[in-house]
């Protein structure tokens, strides 16, 4: 929060992107109480927009919330007309469709707006909440608002979230008329997390075309449901993988789509570790989100087999990961680590995640990213 109100002393344009239901709206709101606030979900409300922008944004003075901004995009010309005539002038949008909320912006918004993603809660923010859970109830429940903060079921949230998503987002960001084909998609793509995606490899289970497949990849990433992390490349004399791997946003939804019903059901499934593994990947990306920065992670695989999990670039230098599910530290977890740490320069430190007691800098628990 310290970063974003930071910003919007020097922005006259506030931009806050994330998934639907992260908390965007109450977030805003909790911050600019005093803005007038309007939500372009409105179909009356969004009518008036579209109608008339110039009279519509005049309507709300000089400082506003427009929520799901993304709905009617032609309004982001007539605010940038508004602010190069007044800069006190301050507006925050929220949008929850990345690409194309974020390529009208810089069209429109260019040099006037700050942008920031809201992903759901990191566990460090919800620490006292979820204190007295296992690491099982915590994958498995998910980081929503809706599940940690209101106390909604889980399955009952995800179902309606999955649901709502196929329904209203998918329509509206591609044409996808065999959601059956898309629903197997979105499933087997749960059962990869961690893995290389290989659109060839899924088009064929799921009997699309791999141009399907890429853009259904697309989509997912356009409305924060789940994204690729890119490998890393040096020029050390490795044959290295050239495949991204799929991750989700958030184990939660994860777990719904893999049939998962509980945590008991979770420790016994052979998804634990890539799980867990998403989870620690999801914690440093919110990491960096929530400082303001832009996450800059990939990870690293030799074609032989060797791997570390995510290399975070920071401040010229590079943090080297190493994720386990586990709750006891072993000797050998920093191997492939310390390995690729002697081959590259600027190597800060290496770390493991894992689920067992922090023994700085060598180790850190998951829940204190």
């Amino acid at each position: 929060m310290p970063k974003i109100e930071e910003a919007h002393r020097y922005f006259p344009v506030l931009v806050v992107t994330g998934p639907r239901q992260s908390g965007k709206t109450s977030l805003c709101r909790h911050l600019y109480p005093d803005y007038k606030y309007v939500n372009l979900e409105d179909i009356t409300t969004r009518a008036l927009a579209a109608d008339d922008p110039a009279g519509f944004i005049d309507s709300l003075g000089h400082h506003a919330i427009i929520d799901e901004v993304q709905n009617v995009p032609e309004i982001l010309s007539m605010i940038q007309i508004r602010v190069d005539d007044n800069r006190e002038r301050r507006y925050v949008l929220t949008g929850s469709s990345n690409f194309s909320l974020l390529e009208r912006v810089s069209q429109s918004l260019a040099g006037r707006a700050a942008l920031f993603t809201l992903l759901p809660f990191s566990l460090p923010e919800v620490a006292e909440q979820v204190k007295s859970m296992t690491i099982g109830d915590i994958m498995h429940n998910g980081l929503y608002p809706g599940v940690v903060a209101n106390g909604v079921p889980a399955e009952l949230f995800y179902r309606n979230y999955y649901n709502t998503y196929v329904e209203r987002d998918l329509r509206n960001l591609l044409n996808v008329k065999n959601l059956l084909a898309f629903d197997s998609f979105m499933r087997l793509l749960a059962s990869r997390i961690g893995s290389e995606f290989n659109a060839s490899a899924i088009s064929r289970e799921v009997g699309v075309s791999s141009v399907s497949v890429t853009e259904w990849m697309s989509i997912l990433t356009t409305s924060y449901i789940a994204f690729p992390l890119r490998p890393f490349f040096t020029n050390v004399s490795k044959q290295l993988t050239k495949m991204p791997k799929v991750y989700f946003y958030d184990t939660g939804l994860a777990c719904f789509l893999l049939g998962i019903e509980n945590a008991e059901q979770l420790e016994r499934s052979p998804f634990r570790g890539a799980i867990f593994e998403n989870l620690a990947i999801c914690e440093l990306i919110k990491r960096e989100y929530n400082q303001g920065k832009d996450p800059r992670i990939n990870f690293y695989r030799e074609k032989s087999g060797a791997e570390v999990d995510a290399l975070l670039h920071s401040g010229g230098k590079l943090h080297l990961y190493e994720i386990k599910s586990g709750d006891t530290l072993r000797p050998d977890f920093t191997r492939n680590a310390k390995a690729l740490a002697a081959l590259l320069p600027d190597v800060a430190s290496t770390t493991v995640i894992y689920n067992g007691p922090a023994f700085p800098p060598a180790a850190v628990n998951i829940r204190d990213i």
